[in-house]
């Protein structure tokens, strides 16, 4: 048992002159936020924080380069438009009742 407790004391231990030094840092935000932090590198600037991320403020930002949010836009829509235009054009049923009195009355009328 003895054994086991001097094992275990010897792994838990951290080994010296490994570990990098920890220092109280200043992060700074690209929107001009500035947080104080510990880290191991000292001054660092990332480009979105809590401040000014759209999923924690709720604004919505869309960053597009390539414009497929306009095409996905374009698209959506002539979708919409064709589903409009298809609300107008009339049932199967309706059309063969249609169909069935125009040859009604050319019958009639021959």
């Amino acid at each position: 048992m003895r054994e086991v407790l001097i094992f275990f004391n010897y792994c838990n231990t951290m080994k010296k002159d490994i570990h990098p030094s920890y220092v109280d840092t200043t992060i700074t935000c690209s929107c001009g936020a500035v947080f104080e932090a510990g880290a191991t590198k000292d001054g660092m600037s990332i480009e979105a924080c809590s401040q000014c991320h759209p999923a924690y403020t709720g604004k919505k930002k869309i960053v597009d380069s390539t414009g497929r949010v306009e095409r996905f836009k374009n698209l959506a829509a002539k979708t919409e438009e064709a589903q409009k235009s298809r609300k107008n054009v009339k049932d199967k049923a309706t059309k063969k009742q249609e169909r069935a009195k125009k040859q009604e009355k050319s019958v009639q009328e021959a």
